[in-house]
């Protein structure tokens, strides 16, 4: 186990350096430039701009500098919001984000497990045909529409909830986000545990401890589960990187301040650091995660060794 995790870890930094530098080229080969608009800059102005930021540098001074700033941790100071370091506004929004997609993947867990199971131990029944659709209809309908949805229900027609804004940990801000962001997870972790059963529950070991005289209940929590998760487990790694690193639509539509708005505005503004920054933090997450998930096969799984 921990030389595999040695492996793992020492594979990391070269796939750090290969996504760092892909995402580098291509702002470099996208047209235009952070200080292009509609109008354009008078030469001298553009010149001055190219040599405050070594623009005027060759592209692989530009780069070598770029990979000396990522290997200390430092993305440098973002070109579009003066005065503010990469690092800072990373470190401003991110409990923003991690908040948010810890709350909605524990939502989605708790409700997407819990249908799921119970789906499979009643196949083929109102149960279990109610959950399946209600999970269908979770996929089908996007973000974008879904938090829009409540909003008008929760918020402009009955005044229950607040329609946007943050108001920290724990506030009733989150509520409408939550349930928006974690509709399609709990839709799809609902499932996959169900497949994930229904295969675990026809297996001999099943058969075998329902022989013994084992309750149900610990035949299903026992030896189900531990075996019948492994699908969600394999979706939990990238998932839970992407809704801790932001989701762009939810934060756009509640009006939260995290990281997902930031790398929006870093795109369109060509913010090259910021960027940078961003899709560093996100790579090492799906990497980090994903590394997790391997190494918790071993735990719902006893077959698997490393």
């Amino acid at each position: 186990m921990l030389s595999f995790v040695i492996r793992r870890v020492i594979i990391i930094v070269p796939m750090l350096l290969i996504i760092v530098t892909v995402t580098w080229a291509l702002i470099r080969l996208a047209p235009g430039n952070f200080y292009t608009g509609e109008k354009k800059l008078p030469a001298a102005i553009e010149q001055n701009l190219k040599q405050k930021y070594g623009l005027d540098k060759p592209w692989y001074v530009q780069y070598g500098r770029m990979i000396k700033n990522f290997a200390r941790g430092d993305f440098g100071s973002s070109l579009k919001y003066e005065g503010q370091t990469v690092n800072a506004i990373l470190a401003r929004t991110l409990p923003v984000s991690v908040t948010l997609g810890l709350l909605a993947y524990l939502l989605a867990l708790i409700v997407g497990i819990t249908s799921g199971t119970l789906a499979a131990l009643k196949q083929n029944s109102w149960s279990d045909y109610s959950s399946m659709a209600l999970a269908m209809l979770g996929i089908s309908v996007p973000n974008f529409v879904l938090g829009p949805l409540l909003v008008l229900v929760f918020s402009l027609t009955f005044y229950w909830l607040p329609p946007a804004l943050w108001g920290g940990f724990p506030s009733i801000h989150l509520i409408l986000p939550v349930i928006t962001l974690s509709a399609i997870y709990m839709a799809y972790i609902a499932r996959l545990t169900r497949s994930g059963m229904l295969e675990v529950l026809r297996s001999d070991y099943i058969r075998t401890a329902r022989a013994k005289g084992l309750s149900e209940r610990d035949v299903i929590v026992k030896h189900a589960l531990r075996g019948g998760l492994l699908p969600v487990v394999s979706f939990s790694g990238p998932a839970l990187a992407f809704l801790i690193t932001g989701t762009v639509v939810v934060e756009k539509v509640f009006a939260l301040p995290g990281l997902g708005n930031y790398f929006i505005n870093a795109c369109f503004n060509r913010d090259e650091p910021l960027i940078i920054g961003v899709v560093a933090f996100i790579a090492i997450a799906v990497l980090v995660f994903n590394l997790l998930v391997d190494i918790s096969y071993a735990f719902f799984d006893p077959r698997i060794r490393y």
